[in-house]
């Protein structure tokens, strides 16, 4: 740390080696965290208290533990076993899945923390464990080795101090990207010379972000002041990050353990909800309603059968002393809990750990989709977080970036002008291009020296590293091979290439001197002396240079936005004429200026930049002034054009979104002539859509731009709303209109109409503007920062209804839409993996997204609302009996069912059959859902899981639980069902019922299938054969003396059971049977109709399958029966 200067607040102080500096204050080494990396949860002292604690965090849970502890401390009917082996059932299961899990992170935590690593001591090489690493210590790394932990870079094999680095294991992206070191210290490249280090480092405190770093090294020297350099991202090496095509580095620990961004990278996204956990929610409230109803009754039913003095007190249940002397409400309010613990299994605890199964389980399908594998990428579909595979078939609004989402971000130079001047692809040396791919089209000639000039600008002003092809140790395995161009931004590329065509080639960047060969295959060296970097805030970037004249240039390309108010305004127009009939033409447009510098103007920047790189706080404000200053008074040169293809299948895959009842937005950073171009391109707007403008064209950018903004508002919410009849469609629907409008806006205006000034009374802007939206068919937001994205995203999703939206792209700047969509999609693009990183779901390419809600969402949705009605329907089947039966026994809360049924009726008999069913079912063919999109209506909005269907299936468990328990009492109604005489008793009438219900809601969901498999089948036929084995089992071969000791085989003796359980079965299912077999017949007299109106017709369209009955029933289509 310099002489006198205080360490600021917010960072940290590293010395480098541990050699403290001489002739300062006594030396304290600063405690920092050890280089452990620990990404478990658990340990094995913690495990058991810590999974306990967090799993009766969830109601249901906790609920059945309650239960628990009342059957164990009240005298309850049932055994605590029949509660608490169900709930350490669910509790085992998750524990075990989250145990394994977390020691598959312990033995990952193991490997990395045990890996040997090399550090300098002492001049020499000392292996070390990584987990011993401290902050401080010279780490040597060599080719093809993982950083061990965050490092500043030193020194490097290569002479001019860079490295190349993969992030693969980081953010995805599998390119090389250049890291530089520190200049001072290059030259250190032997344990010797970087041992002799004199070194300390300042930076910031440890923060996630991969691609922020601040920081300043202070290097002393004996008899010398010390030499202050600043430090940056370029200079930082992750942990994770792998060195490739270099022989060796060294690199100073900063961040070590968990405190590398790595490690701060592990903090998981927020948690999102989906609408299918709303409404388990709400249904276990009605459910729980249902269970306090019962309880209530019976037991206010209990003491008025009670003050009847003989039934208070009969011979066979005589009250105990302790009875009678126990105060009476206490008395009835321990009834109330044994009847709450009787009837408790009307809450389905085991529905949880099944949802949750599924959704592990299924979101494997998407993984393994081929038809969602990209072949030139050779990568598929990834599934970050399956807790919203459900959520991909409920979306009604999808937000998309345009570049590299709805473009395949593959960067073709087109044409460029010049003083006004257009220039296109030709053969030959005319008017100073020589260029190689085809005839020559010009308008009119630019200055040959300003042709000139603009082609040095494009071959300097970018970050483009080059990268021989195969290159081994500095040599080329091929040299006929041309070389590689590598950048994070395809544009750059592009336009190096671009000027490569015509005659001006970049040769690459060496110890800070810029190579290219111009026309006349002369080289020419130019002196980087500054790089202003690319933001999205500024939307340019500019260099500095010096040639070997001494001229000192500034060279800026950018968005015609940011630079047109930059250069002189009478160089303007000629250009802009060009530049938006390119945007017109859907291409990307960058304008290309600049100015020349005189040494007294180029060392106040100098000066300036300095400061603000040496900056701890405020660094990146304290630049973006500088860079602000220094960008202006430019003179504008030209103009480029590069077209940026559309994906494939694109306008397909969007107009099946809106047959599905979807609107697409585009929220982009470009300008809005070149995305109003892709839009049509891509369908989304159609020739017969009128647009609305909100952008500064129409606004304008006087003083009065908030009233026209306000007159604006006003005019499209008359036409779309007060001059439309009301539609009673719903949210959903409510852009159905006569004609269709589209929208488009800006990202000023937005600013304005989302953030009005005090005094403008304009507070009721955004609600004016969303109901505009909200009619619009598709919305174009154009010019948007990434915060914007994300206003628009949360702007839409807190309107009224919570309609779902998804949003997709592929960049860093769509990161924070991605983030605060109820779905987030990622493309694994070509600008980093930043935005897959942080989806809940990612894809190749746009037209996966398709199937990926089309066929998976739909199906997922289905799967899992049948499931969760099937658990409350045969919840209900089960208990309804056990209520009624209280009718009949004095409400003495006696079970109708042995507590070995009671136990595993959930577990063992009804839980396989729907588990296969959620994962496997196919109401509908996958290609008859993806090439008919309005099928993805019929299940919209939630609607299977409102309330109409809940109550259907909740009539339909009470239908069969009246007549399971009906039907047998009616059977038992005949004294002697047996031929010696006997009667059966109140097990075998409990047994038979349990029998029935069974049998009945197996066959049930069998009667829902559509699509079987071998899987189906076993485990459906498998569960009754079960059944049937282990009723035998328990009644014959285990405790002869217990009660159930051979009822289950003597109950199937009589001839009169065996009829009873066949009718009683055809009598539940037959409501089902007979709206399968109506549904089928008006299907059916439908065909013959649309055969005889159209004759001609291909079969298909009349057969395409209807899935309105399922939203009140089940699956009853007839695709895909086996």
């Amino acid at each position: 740390q310099c002489a006198g200067e205080e360490k600021r607040v917010g960072t940290r102080t590293v010395v480098v080696g541990h050699r403290p500096v001489s002739d300062t204050e006594a030396y304290v080494a600063q405690k920092f965290c050890d280089n452990r990396i620990v990404s478990s949860k658990y340990t094995l002292w913690n495990f058991l208290p810590k999974n306990l604690f967090e799993q009766f965090r969830r109601i249901a849970n906790f609920y059945f533990l309650i239960i628990f502890l009342v059957q164990v401390i009240v005298d309850t009917p049932t055994s605590p076993v029949t509660s608490g082996l169900p709930l350490f059932f669910v509790i085992t299961v998750t524990a075990i899945k989250q145990g394994y899990e977390d020691w598959l992170r312990h033995r990952a935590d193991n490997e990395v923390n045990k890996s040997n690593v090399f550090v300098v001591e002492n001049a020499k090489q000392v292996q070390k464990e990584s987990e011993k690493i401290k902050v401080g210590d010279i780490v040597e790394v060599k080719a093809d080795e993982t950083f061990p932990c965050d490092l500043i870079f030193l020194a490097s094999s290569s002479i001019d101090g860079t490295c190349y680095v993969t992030t693969a294991s980081l953010d995805g992206e599998s390119n090389f990207k250049t890291h530089y070191a520190v200049r001072d210290t290059t030259v250190l490249c032997t344990d010797e010379a970087i041992d002799t280090l004199t070194a300390t480092i300042e930076c910031e405190q440890p923060q996630p972000d991969l691609y922020k770093f601040v920081g300043r090294i202070i290097i002393y020297r004996s008899n010398q002041e010390p030499v202050a350099r600043s430090l940056g991202p370029e200079n930082l090496l992750l942990k994770g990050a792998t060195l490739k095509n270099t022989k060796k580095i060294y690199g100073v620990a900063v961040y070590t353990g968990m405190e590398t961004k790595m490690a701060l990278n592990y903090q998981g996204k927020s948690q999102k909800r989906s609408a299918v956990e709303k409404s388990i929610n709400a249904f276990l409230i009605v459910y729980l309603c249902i269970l306090l109803g019962k309880a209530t009754v019976c037991t206010t039913l209990k003491y008025v059968w009670q003050s009847n003095p003989f039934n208070d007190e009969p011979w066979y249940n005589e009250k105990t002393k302790k009875e009678r002397e126990t105060f009476k409400v206490l008395r009835m309010f321990t009834d109330f809990l044994s009847f709450m613990v009787l009837f408790n299994f009307i809450i389905p605890v085991s529905m949880y750990v099944t949802v949750e199964m599924q959704k592990f389980l299924g979101s494997f399908f998407i993984s393994w989709d081929k038809e969602m594998y990209d072949e030139e990428m050779q990568e598929g579909a990834l599934v970050n977080t399956s807790d919203l595979n459900e959520e991909l078939g409920q979306v009604e609004y999808v937000f998309t970036d345009k570049t590299g989402t709805l473009t395949e971000n593959s960067m073709e130079f087109i044409e460029c002008c010049i003083d006004g001047h257009k220039y296109k692809d030709c053969i030959s040396e005319v008017d100073g291009f020589s260029q190689t791919d085809g005839p020559l089209k010009y308008y009119g000639k630019a200055e040959k020296s300003r042709e000139e000039l603009f082609l040095r600008a494009l071959c300097l002003c970018h970050t483009v590293q080059i990268k021989e092809a195969d290159q081994v140790d500095g040599l080329m395995a091929h040299p006929e091979r041309k070389c590689t161009y590598i950048s994070s931004s395809p544009d750059e590329i592009a336009l190096v290439k671009g000027a490569e065509k015509y005659g001006f080639t970049f040769l690459g960047l060496e110890n800070d001197f810029m190579k290219i060969r111009n026309q006349k295959n002369e080289t020419e060296l130019y002196h980087l002396l500054h790089v202003l970097n690319f933001d999205p805030v500024r939307r340019r970037m500019s260099v500095i240079v010096r040639t070997t004249t001494g001229k000192l240039l500034l060279f800026c390309k950018g968005a015609d936005s940011s630079i047109f108010p930059r250069v002189q305004q009478e160089e303007i127009q000629q250009t802009k004429v060009h530049v938006d009939r390119n945007a017109m033409d859907g291409y990307r447009t960058l304008c290309v200026a600049f100015k020349e510098l005189t040494q007294k103007e180029y060392d106040k920047i100098d000066r300036q930049l300095n400061e603000a790189k040496m900056a701890l706080q405020d660094r990146e404000e304290k630049m973006a002034k500088v860079f602000d200053d220094t960008e202006a008074d430019m003179h504008l040169i030209g103009a480029t054009a590069v077209e940026d293809r559309l994906q494939e299948q694109l306008a397909e895959t969007i107009e099946a979104l809106h047959a599905a009842g979807m609107k697409v937005w585009v929220l982009t950073g470009d300008k809005m002539e070149t995305a109003k171009s892709t839009c049509y391109a891509c369908r989304l707007f159609q020739t017969s859509t009128e647009l609305l403008e909100l952008t500064a064209r129409t606004v304008g950018e006087s003083e009065r731009k908030e009233d026209r903004l306000h007159e604006l508002l006003l005019e499209y919410h008359k036409k779309l709303i007060q001059d439309v009849p009301k539609n009673r469609g719903g949210l959903k629907r409510s852009w159905t209109l006569s004609q269709e409008y589209g929208l488009i806006i800006d990202g000023s205006t937005l600013s304005l109409i989302l953030n009005p000034s005090q005094d403008s009374g304009s507070s009721n802007y955004k609600s004016i503007f969303l109901q505009i939206c909200l009619k619009c068919t598709a919305v174009l937001c154009c010019r948007m920062a990434p915060l914007q994205k994300a206003q628009i995203v949360r702007m839409v999703k807190n309107t009224k209804g919570s309609p779902i939206t998804l949003s997709i792209g592929d960049g860093a700047n769509d990161v924070s839409m991605i983030l605060e969509a109820h779905v987030g999609i990622g493309i694994k693009g070509k600008e980093g993996r930043q935005a897959s990183r942080n989806s809940d779901y990612a894809v190749p390419k746009f037209k996966h997204l398709r199937k990926l809600l089309l066929a998976h969402g739909h199906l997922y949705y289905v799967r899992i609302a049948h499931l969760v009605q099937y658990f409350f329907y045969k919840n209900l089947c089960f208990i309804l009996p056990q209520f009624l039966y209280q009718f009949f026994c004095g409400f003495s809360q006696q079970p109708l069912y042995d507590a070995a049924y009671l136990t595993m009726y959930n577990i063992c008999f009804t839980s396989l059959p729907i588990l296969a069913y959620s994962l496997l079912e196919q109401h509908i063919s996958i290609d008859t859902l993806t090439s008919d999109p309005q099928l993805y209506m019929k299940v919209s909005d939630n609607a299977m899981l409102q309330w109409r269907p809940f109550l259907y299936w909740t009539f339909l468990g009470a239908f069969e639980g009246l007549v399971f328990f009906f039907g047998v009492y009616f059977l038992f109604q005949n004294s002697s069902l047996e031929d010696n005489g006997k009667v059966f008793g109140n097990w075998t009438f409990g047994t038979i019922v349990f029998t029935v219900l069974v049998f009945t809601v197996t066959l049930k969901l069998a009667l829902d299938t559509r699509f079987w498999t071998w899987m189906n089948h076993f485990v459906i036929w498998g569960s009754l054969a079960f059944y049937v084995f282990f009723s035998f089992f328990w009644g014959g071969v285990i405790w002869q003396q217990q009660r159930m000791y051979f009822v289950f085989a003597h109950m199937l003796t009589s001839v009169s059971t065996w009829l009873a359980i066949i009718l009683l079965i055809f009598i539940s299912l037959f409501p089902e049977i007979l709206l399968i077999v109506l549904k089928n017949i008006k299907e059916k007299n439908h065909q013959v109709r649309n055969k005889m109106m159209h004759p001609t017709a291909p079969d298909s369209l009349s057969a395409r399958p209807s899935v309105t009955p399922l939203l009140l029933r089940t699956f009853s289509d007839e695709s895909n029966v086996l």
